[in-house]
C-alpha cells in the first residue's frame, strides 16, 4: 500500500523541514527528497492542509479553566474524543473534540470502576503495582489507544478531573474490564451513573462467579446466597433495627442492610429518631414481609452479632422507604465489604434526592418535639386524667410496652398522654420481672402472648377507674376484640368474678373462661370439674335454707342421692338475657320483698320532687345513679356500664332487676341520699342464675328467640320456686325452676324439663362434674329430649342436629 509519509505530504498534513538539504545526503536520499518536494508542491499550490492561508486552524487546550461549568454544559451529551494515552485501567488522557475548531486534552477517570494501580514513585518511594495492574492497563491500551471513542461527561473527582463513561465502538470499556475481572465497581460514582450502575454490578458478578482476574479464589458468603423467608414484624427496636417472628414462631432481631437510622446523640439527627420509628411502626408492625439475609454484622460495642437483611413489604423495600423519607442515611462500605444491600445503588440515588429535597434528617428545620405526659407517675394525676378519659369511648392508643399479660404502658397521641393500663375483670399470672424472680405458672406465656398480640400495635381503650398505684383500669381492644377475652380463651387469665359482674362484658368473659376450662388450656390444664363441684357444693351447703327432701324436688324413692341437700327459694324472674337465656331473679323472702318495696316507694317519691330533677352532665363508668326505664317511665337504681360521648347516652344495668338498656343522659341523675338509697342500705337485688341441665342453641337466633319467648311467657315476672343445684365460685347459681301453677290448675311444672321437652334446649353434651353425679335427673332430661326429637319440636324440626 501507499507509504504514510508520502500520503501525509501529498494531502498537505505535513511539510518538509526547511533544513532538509543542509546536511550531506547520499545520492538515494537526494533522490527521495526530490520526490517528496514534487509531492509537496501540489498541496502548497492548492493551499491545502498546513499550506492553507485561512480556516482549518484548531485550537487545542490542555487545561479546563472552569471544570464545573464544563460538566454542566456537556452533562448527558456524547462527545467525540481520541485516546491520546492510557495511564491505568481506569484513567487516560483524552482529546475531547468539543467543536470542529476546538479540542481539549485532559485526564479522564472512567466512571463506576476502580482498576488496580500501576507501580509509581511518590515522595521518593517506589510503590509496587497492585496485582493485575499491568494486565488491566494493557487491556485498555490495546483496544483504545489512538482510537476514536464516545465520551459521556458525568461529574468531577475531588481533584477536579472529569468522570466519564468511555464508550468503545462495541460498548463501555468499564463493562469489558469488569467482565474480565480487571477492575471492580466503586460506589462513589453510583449516583452519577444511576441505572447504568446495575449493568456494571452484573458484569462484576460475572467475574466473581467465574473467579476471573482479581476475583480468583473469591467465595460468595453463605448469607448472601440464602433465599427469601417469610416473617412477621413484631417490634421496631430502632429505625434500622427490627425484631421479626418466623413461621416456626422463633424471634430474632435483625438490622437493615447498608443503612443507618438517625444518630441519637447527633444534635441534627437525634430529634428525628422517634418520627422514624413511628414511620416504620405504622407501615410494618404485625405485617407479613419477605426477608433475605445479605450478611452478618459481627458483635461490637456491647451489641451481639446480627444478621443484616433486606426486608420487602408489599413489594416495597423497607430500607429504600426510609431513605426516601429522609429517616436514614446510606452506609459507605469498604471496598472489601460484601455484606451489603443488593439495592445499594438505588439507596444511594434515593439518598441524594432526599438530601436535595431536604427531607427528614437532611432538613434544616428540627421536627416538633413531642413529649408525652406520664399520668401514672402519681395517683393525683391519674385521677384527673381518668375523669377525662372516662367520658370518652374507645380512645385510640398505642401499646408502647408490655409489663405483663394484663398490664401495659400505652400512649395516647391525641392527648400527649402516657399511662399504665391494667385490664379489668381478669387476673393474669405474674411473669418474672428479673432473672432472680420466679414467674407464676403460665405467667411468662401470658406475657409472651400479650407481646405478640399487642406490642406497638394500634389499640382502643375504655377507661373505667384507677388503682392505688396510678394505673388506669379498663378494657383494651385489639382489632376490635376485647384482649381480656383473648387471654381467657387461651387459658392465660382467670375471671375476677366480682369485677366482671359489674361489667358489660361479663357474659363474654365467663364464656371465654368456660371454653378454656373445657379445652384444659393454660392455667386450666389440670382442671377437674369434680373438684370444682365439691368446692361449689361446700359453698352451697353454707347457704342452704332448707334441708328437707332431695334435689330437684324428687323423693328419695326416685333414686336421687340422699346426701344431696336441696335449697328451695321463692324467687321472681326479673330478666332473661336474649343472647344466652341467663336469668336475673329476686328473692321473695318477706324481709327482702318488704325492704325493696319500701326503698322503691321512697325512691320514686324522691325523684318526682322538683329538687331532684338535675341530670348528670357526663356519668362515670361503674357509678351507681338513678335512671328512668323507658317502658314505664319510672326511676330505678342503675349502674353505668359504658358511655357513648357522641350520642350522650349510657348503657345501664338496673341492679335490682337485672335488665339493661341505653338511656339518654337527660334521663340519668344522681342517686340521692346514699344512706337512704345506696347499696349499703340495700344491696343489689338481682341475682345471676342459669337453668340446670339445659344447653341453649346460642348459635341460632331463630331458636334462641323461641326459647326466650317461652321463658318470658311462662316465668318472667312470676313468683316461682328455684332449687339451687350448684353454686359457682363467683356466686352464680344453677337452678331448677318450678312453676307451682304452671298448668293453670295448680299443677307444679319443672320448667327446665319443659324447655327440653319443647325442643328449646338440649341436655349439655359436655357435662360438669356435679351434673354427672345426678344420674336419675339426667335420665329424665334425656327422655324428654328424645320425645322432642321424635316429635320434631323446636331445634329438632329438621332432624338430629348433633349428628353433623
Amino acid at each position: 500500500g501507499e507509504e504514510l509519509p508520502r500520503a501525509c505530504i501529498a494531502d498537505g498534513w505535513v511539510k518538509l523541514r526547511e533544513d532538509s538539504r543542509r546536511k550531506d545526503l547520499s545520492e538515494s536520499s537526494e533522490s527521495l527528497l526530490d520526490e517528496l518536494e514534487r509531492l509537496q508542491a501540489k498541496p502548497k499550490a492548492d493551499g491545502k492542509g498546513v499550506w492553507a492561508t485561512q480556516g482549518g486552524i484548531i485550537e487545542n487546550t490542555y487545561e479546563i479553566s472552569d471544570p464545573k461549568g464544563f460538566v454542566q454544559k456537556f452533562n448527558g451529551k456524547d462527545l467525540d474524543a481520541v485516546v491520546e494515552r492510557v495511564l491505568t485501567g481506569d484513567r487516560m488522557i483524552l482529546r475531547l473534540l468539543v467543536s470542529p475548531s476546538r479540542h481539549v486534552q485532559t485526564i479522564v477517570t472512567v466512571a463506576g470502576i476502580r482498576a488496580p494501580k500501576r507501580a509509581n514513585t511518590a515522595e521518593g518511594r517506589e510503590q509496587p503495582a497492585e496485582p493485575l495492574a499491568n494486565e488491566s492497563h494493557q487491556f485498555v491500551e490495546a483496544r483504545l489507544l489512538q482510537r476514536s471513542v464516545k465520551v459521556n461527561v458525568l461529574g468531577l473527582t475531588p481533584q477536579n478531573q472529569l468522570i466519564c463513561v468511555v464508550k468503545h465502538p462495541n460498548g463501555s470499556i468499564a463493562d469489558f474490564l469488569l467482565k474480565e475481572g480487571l477492575a471492580q465497581c466503586t460506589d462513589f460514582h453510583s449516583t452519577l451513573l444511576g441505572t447504568q450502575m446495575k449493568v456494571l454490578r452484573q458484569a462484576e458478578k460475572h467475574a466473581k462467579d467465574n473467579q476471573l482476574g482479581i476475583f480468583k479464589g473469591h467465595v460468595e458468603s453463605k448469607a448472601s446466597s440464602a433465599g427469601e423467608v417469610d416473617a412477621t414484624i413484631s417490634r421496631i427496636v430502632r429505625p434500622d433495627t427490627i425484631s421479626i417472628r418466623t413461621k416456626s414462631g422463633g424471634e430474632k432481631t435483625v438490622q437493615l442492610s447498608s443503612i443507618r437510622g438517625p444518630k441519637p446523640k447527633d444534635e441534627k439527627q437525634g430529634p428525628h429518631e422517634q418520627d422514624a420509628k413511628e414511620f416504620l411502626r405504622k407501615k410494618l408492625i404485625g405485617k407479613h414481609v419477605r426477608l433475605s439475609t445479605d450478611g452478618v454484622k459481627p458483635p461490637s460495642e456491647g451489641y451481639p452479632e446480627r444478621e443484616v437483611v433486606t426486608i420487602v413489604a408489599g413489594n416495597k423495600n423497607v430500607a429504600l422507604m426510609l431513605i426516601e423519607a429522609g429517616y436514614a442515611s446510606v452506609i459507605r462500605h469498604r471496598k472489601d465489604d460484601t455484606d451489603r444491600s443488593p439495592y445499594y445503588d438505588e439507596l444511594l440515588a434515593a439518598e441524594e434526592v432526599a438530601q436535595t429535597e431536604q427531607k427528614g434528617i437532611w432538613s434544616s428545620k428540627a421536627p416538633a418535639a413531642k413529649a408525652y405526659q406520664d399520668y401514672s407517675e402519681s395517683l393525683q394525676k391519674a385521677k384527673i386524667q381518668s375523669s377525662v378519659l372516662q367520658r370518652q369511648k374507645k380512645v385510640p392508643a398505642v401499646v408502647d410496652y408490655v409489663k405483663s399479660g394484663s398490664r401495659f404502658t400505652v400512649l395516647i397521641p391525641r392527648e400527649n398522654a402516657k399511662l399504665t393500663f391494667v385490664l379489668s375483670c381478669i387476673r393474669a399470672p405474674r411473669s418474672a420481672r428479673n432473672p432472680n424472680e420466679k414467674a407464676e405458672p403460665f405467667g411468662q406465656e401470658a406475657h409472651d402472648f400479650a407481646n405478640r398480640r399487642c406490642l406497638q400495635r394500634d389499640v382502643e381503650i375504655d377507661v373505667e377507674s384507677t388503682d392505688k398505684q396510678g394505673g388506669f383500669i379498663g378494657t383494651l381492644y385489639i382489632n376490635r376484640e376485647n384482649f381480656a377475652k383473648l387471654l381467657l380463651e387461651e387459658g392465660y387469665a382467670t375471671v375476677h368474678a366480682y369485677s366482671a359482674e359489674q361489667s358489660a362484658h361479663a357474659n363474654e368473659l365467663f364464656e371465654a373462661e368456660r371454653r378454656a376450662k373445657d379445652a384444659r388450656k393454660g392455667v386450666w390444664q389440670d382442671y377437674d370439674p369434680a373438684a370444682e363441684e365439691a368446692d361449689g357444693e361446700a359453698m352451697q351447703n353454707s347457704v342452704n335454707t332448707k334441708t328437707n327432701g332431695t334435689a330437684n324436688g324428687t323423693s328419695s324413692n326416685d333414686g336421687a342421692t340422699a346426701s344431696v341437700k336441696v335449697d328451695y327459694r321463692d324467687i321472681m324472674i326479673s330478666h332473661i338475657d336474649p343472647a344466652t337465656c341467663a336469668l336475673k331473679f329476686q328473692h321473695i323472702a318477706p324481709t327482702a320483698s318488704h325492704a325493696l318495696s319500701n326503698l322503691m316507694s321512697a325512691f320514686r317519691t324522691f325523684h318526682l320532687s322538683p329538687s331532684s330533677s338535675s341530670s348528670t352532665a357526663a356519668p362515670k363508668t361503674g357509678e351507681i345513679l338513678a335512671a328512668k326505664f323507658s317502658e314505664d317511665g319510672e326511676w330505678y337504681r342503675a349502674r353505668i356500664r359504658r358511655n357513648d360521648r357522641d350520642a350522650k347516652t349510657s348503657e345501664v344495668l338496673f341492679i335490682d332487676y337485672g335488665n339493661s338498656e341505653s338511656v339518654p343522659w337527660k334521663n340519668i341523675r344522681p342517686l340521692g341520699p346514699a344512706e337512704k338509697f345506696g347499696t349499703a342500705k340495700l344491696k343489689p337485688q338481682a341475682v345471676d342464675a342459669q337453668l340446670s341441665f339445659c344447653q341453649f342453641p346460642t348459635g341460632n337466633k331463630e331458636y334462641m328467640d323461641d326459647a326466650v319467648a317461652f321463658l318470658r311467657e311462662n316465668v318472667e315476672g312470676k313468683q316461682v320456686v328455684g332449687s339451687v343445684d350448684f353454686v359457682e365460685k363467683d356466686g352464680g347459681l344453677w337452678l331448677t325452676v318450678f312453676d307451682p301453677n304452671g298448668r293453670g290448675k295448680g299443677e307444679e311444672v319443672n320448667v327446665n324439663e319443659e324447655v327440653v321437652s319443647e325442643g328449646l334446649a338440649m341436655v349439655p353434651r359436655k357435662l360438669k362434674g356435679w351434673e354427672t353425679s345426678r344420674a336419675d335427673v339426667l335420665k329424665r332430661f334425656r327422655e324428654r329430649e328424645e320425645e322432642a326429637k321424635g316429635s320434631r319440636r323446636g331445634m329438632w324440626e329438621y332432624g338430629d342436629l348433633t349428628e353433623d
